[in-house]
């Protein structure tokens, strides 16, 4: 009989990519998975090759929810047939190291950023207690820990004395298949089309910036794909004549869906900026994906985000975020042609190597002595 491995996470499961991926890649080893998240009221029917369960919860944010979502999320780990915990980030871990202390099972410990570095909590000093609390309590005691690049490896490291096992958050290698044109998506075929995915587009990643860069110009079109904290403000800049017609918001749309887009874009940005520690040390998965669709990445200059772009040599890297230095990029990415097909192909290159299925062979094998 297969092992079951029950992984949490917060969220309402939907567009999580790592987790997804984690979840088909430990399937694929012969598991028996179940996700649990939690459900929302715009939460989407999902359909999975693997059990999934959405938490019904009353409250949906702030210490309530985090509370009662971990006294929630315990009781069924407690209940559940189960061989393996996996916890998605630490508003996760609680339960599950109670979980696996009481049931005496392994509990493997996927941390997605160094969550007390996170933007949200800064300016909350209860909250942020709290969590560092739970994290000194907990972390010393596992075994298994996986993050998602070198930087914040060496962070705990520095923090803990422990060697995390390091899993980017890199697309499948599988093709994926342009089944759209312009004309069917509707893109003006007579403009260079700029393309910023994104699950959180919040404050300090650049998106304003990036706007007022598409309102100096006509050459350009951008596509903003996802959702986050500053779409509304975004929205309400984009009325302005000098971007009308300019900025088009697509919203959050499944993978495949995205990545017509992208496909059939010149270009692909990401432009986080270094005002905390969690975006220092970021490595955004669009930028793989932008990568795998052939397109040229204009990037902010973050440790990891430039050691990717300048090792594969697959983009450009700018050092400020006024809007004519984000304009200069496009461009110099864009007027040579010759020039953008070979960052393209250079991308498309460089994901042979970095791919989710390379990426992960480490946890696998740990998974693997876990059967």
């Amino acid at each position: 009989m297969a092992k079951k491995v029950i992984i949490s996470v917060t969220n309402d499961l939907s567009f999580d990519q790592r987790v997804a991926k984690m979840c088909a890649t430990l399937s694929e080893l012969g598991f028996e998975v179940e996700l649990i998240g939690r459900l929302l009221p715009a939460s989407k029917p999902i359909n999975r090759k693997y059990k999934t369960k959405r938490l019904k919860l009353y409250f949906k944010k702030g210490a309530l929810f985090y509370a009662f979502f971990n006294l929630r999320l315990l009781v069924v780990l407690l209940f559940s047939k189960v061989d393996i915990y996996h916890s998605n980030d630490l508003d996760t871990l609680l339960a599950n190291y109670i979980a696996s202390r009481i049931r005496n099972k392994p509990l493997i410990y996927d941390s997605h950023e160094y969550f007390l570095g996170v933007p949200e909590i800064q300016n909350r000093p209860v909250s942020k207690t709290v969590w560092s609390a739970i994290e000194r309590y907990v972390f010393p005691k596992l075994k298994t820990i996986i993050t998602v690049n070198q930087s914040i490896a060496e962070l705990y490291k520095k923090d803990y004395g422990k060697d995390l096992i390091i899993i980017r958050n890199l697309p499948n290698k599988q093709i994926i298949i342009q089944s759209k044109t312009k004309e069917d998506l509707k893109i003006p075929l007579d403009k260079k089309i700029v393309i910023l995915q994104g699950a959180g587009i919040n404050v300090d990643r650049g998106a304003e910036e990036l706007l007022e860069a598409i309102a100096l110009t006509n050459d350009f079109l951008l596509y903003i794909i996802g959702t986050g904290d500053v779409i509304e403000k975004l929205k309400n800049r984009a009325l302005n004549n000098d971007l009308k017609n300019k900025v088009h918001f697509i919203g959050r749309v499944p993978y495949v869906e995205m990545m017509q887009y992208t496909l059939n874009a010149d270009v692909g940005v990401t432009l986080d900026k270094d005002t905390n520690i969690n975006y220092r040390f970021s490595l955004p998965n669009k930028i793989f994906d932008y990568m795998k669709a052939g397109i040229p990445v204009l990037a902010s200059n973050l440790k990891e985000v430039a050691k990717v772009i300048n090792t594969y040599k697959v983009g450009l890297v700018i050092f400020d975020h006024r809007p004519q230095t984000i304009l200069k990029g496009l461009e110099e990415l864009t007027n040579n042609k010759n020039q953008q097909m070979k960052l393209g192909i250079n991308g498309k290159k460089a994901i042979e190597l970095l791919n989710w299925e390379t990426e992960v062979r480490p946890i696998k094998e740990i998974y693997k002595k876990l059967k």
